[in-house]
């Protein structure tokens, strides 16, 4: 009976770290994507975080998916269009939204 327990922590272990696994990637995929909107959006990261979550949500795709798009769309030229009408949205509200929040312009009497 100890090797049947044995064999079923193996299995168990094993599984955990392709988990483990997948996890790393998907977090490296969704941390180049941050980047790509980082340059594409000139946002601070935070900010571009939120727009990648933003875009997944509103696209009912998951980040994931949304990351590996936008990874690979300045290689291929090419976002899906539901990814990009999300993205361009998202970046568009980011941007009304800061220019609302900055005070107004000194003025110089």
């Amino acid at each position: 009976m100890g090797e049947r327990d044995d064999d079923g922590r193996e299995a168990a272990l094993q599984e955990e770290i392709e988990q483990l696994k997948a996890a790393l990637e998907s977090r490296a995929v969704i941390d180049q994507a941050i980047g790509v909107v980082v340059a594409h959006g000139r946002l601070p990261s935070r900010q571009a975080r939120e727009v990648l979550i933003e875009v997944s949500q509103h696209t009912n795709t998951k980040l994931r998916e949304v990351a590996t798009h936008l990874v690979q769309w300045p290689m291929c030229a090419w976002l899906p269009p539901e990814i990009r009408t999300a993205l361009d949205a998202a970046l568009q509200r980011r941007t009304s939204r800061d220019r609302t929040e900055e005070p107004p312009p000194a003025s110089s009497s």
